[in-house]
This record gives C-alpha cells, structure tokens and sequence, in this order.
C-alpha cells in the first residue's frame, strides 16, 4: 500500500522548517479526511463523532459519513442518502452501531456500545453478521480503521519514561481490536498517540517519521529536524515565540487533531 505524506503550510528544508504560505495552525499538518491510499488507522469515540457527513464548520466541506460495526469503522459516503444528513439511518453516522442494527432498533442508547456485542443473543448476533457480511462484501464499503473503545485506551496519567516512548513508535506489536500498532509523540508534559489518525504523518516513510516514539517538545518548539533539537528534550531556553508553537502544537493535538492522551512525560 503506497502512503502519501502530505504537509501543507510550511517546506522542511536542511533540517529547519521555512513558511510557504499561510495557514491558521502552526502544527504544519493539513488533515486529510478521505485518501484511498491512506492505511487503516485508529478511532476513538470522538474522533468518529466527526464523520458525521455534515458541512465542516471550518473548511465549509462536506464531510465524509463514518460508521462502525462490531469496531470495524467503514466509509459509507457512497450511502450519504441513507446515512448522511436527513437519511433514515442517519442516527447511525459517526458512531458505532453493531447492537443497534443487530436489534434492528433505532433506539440511541444502543449507540457506542462494542461491548455490547459480545452479548447478543443468537438471532441478533446472526443479524450482525450478516450486516458485515452486506457492508463487507456486498456493498464493499472500504474499511478505513477500527474503533477503539475509552476504556482500551491508555489512562492519561501514568508516567510514561523515554523508553516507553521508543517502545510505541509503530514498529510494535498491534494490540487487541487496534488497526495499527501504537505511534506516541510526546509534547510539553503530554503524551499523544498519534496512531489515531496520523499514520500518514509519523507512520514509516512519513515526513515525521522521525519523531515516532520521541519527546519532539522543542523540535517542534523550533520547526527543526536539526539532530541537536530532536534528541534535545529541553525546553528551558526557549523563547517566548518558540513556547507559543510548541503549545500551538498541542492545542492542535488535543483541539483539532484529537489524538488521545496516552500519558504524561517523566520529569
């Protein structure tokens, strides 16, 4: 499967960051919501609640319509009219729906529920099946990730050492019910794993590759690919310019990227 690494806004060049145009987030990232060529990533129950088919509130584009079966997310947008805004089944988009279809009920507190799956009874479990087996092989909605439940995703505040970073730079092994192994990125204090929707940007062969499984505070602080800032973990002479990136970029993480917070930082 080929990857397109796409950056938009700024030129990485001899290892310092020049702008190219304007953009209204300093992260660099433009995100690209539907690329065919892009590999299966992970969602969380938030970032899922975005693929709603709606109008962007901040591009003014038409987004795509996401919805999840038993954790298996797939792209209905070649059934807007039935999932999409205004459908019949549009309670549907952007969320897990497996019981809810299983039990052939629209009712919203089936919505989310992957754990609920596991507990159908035979008829609903076989009603499932073969909804899968009709998004799968019938309709062939491309599979484009797997849902990721709260509760599988790390607490947000354990204590995660530089080890513990280089031992999730997506080369690992992939957990149970994930898409793609791991890809933690550690920022200021925070820890996020930005294999929720960034495999194109720090996955292998990516433009930031290099800072899979690593504290990048201050070479994100600096825009640099510079090796004495990306294995310079120290952001005690920063200026004033160089923080406000820095915190520009996890605003961006956590705001407009939504990557979950996997950890905090060892002192």
């Amino acid at each position: 499967m080929i990857i397109i690494c796409v950056i938009i806004g700024y030129s990485w060049m001899n290892g310092d960051v020049a702008s190219t145009e304007n953009t209204t987030d300093n992260s660099g990232e433009e995100e690209k919501i539907e690329d065919d060529s892009e590999p299966l990533r992970n969602f969380s129950k938030q970032q899922l609640e975005r693929f709603d088919g709606k109008i962007d509130e901040n591009t003014e584009e038409v987004k795509p319509v996401y919805l999840s079966l038993s954790g298996t997310v797939f792209d209905v947008s070649n059934a807007r009219n039935f999932y999409g805004p205004d459908g019949p089944y549009e309670v549907f988009a952007g969320h897990e729906c497996g019981v809810a279809l299983a039990k052939m009920s629209f009712d919203k507190t089936y919505l989310d529920d992957i754990s609920g799956c596991k507990s159908l009874n035979f008829g609903e479990n076989n009603e499932l099946e073969n909804w899968i087996e009709k998004f799968t092989h019938i309709r062939c909605y491309p599979i484009v990730g797997h849902l990721i439940p709260d509760e599988k995703i790390p607490d947000a505040s354990r204590v995660l050492t530089k080890s513990d970073l280089a031992a999730n730079n997506g080369t690992g092994e992939t957990p149970d019910g994930y898409a793609t192994a791991p890809i933690y990125v550690g920022v200021g204090e925070k820890v996020f794993d930005v294999s929720f929707g960034g495999v194109t940007f720090y996955g292998k062969g990516c433009s930031y590759e290099l800072f899979a499984g690593r504290d990048v505070s201050r070479a994100l602080a600096k825009m640099s690919f510079k090796p004495e800032d990306t294995e310079n973990t120290s952001i005690l002479d920063l200026s004033e310019k160089e923080i406000k990136v820095m915190n520009d970029w996890i605003k961006s993480f956590k705001d407009r990227k939504k990557y979950p917070i996997v950890g905090v930082l060892e002192k």
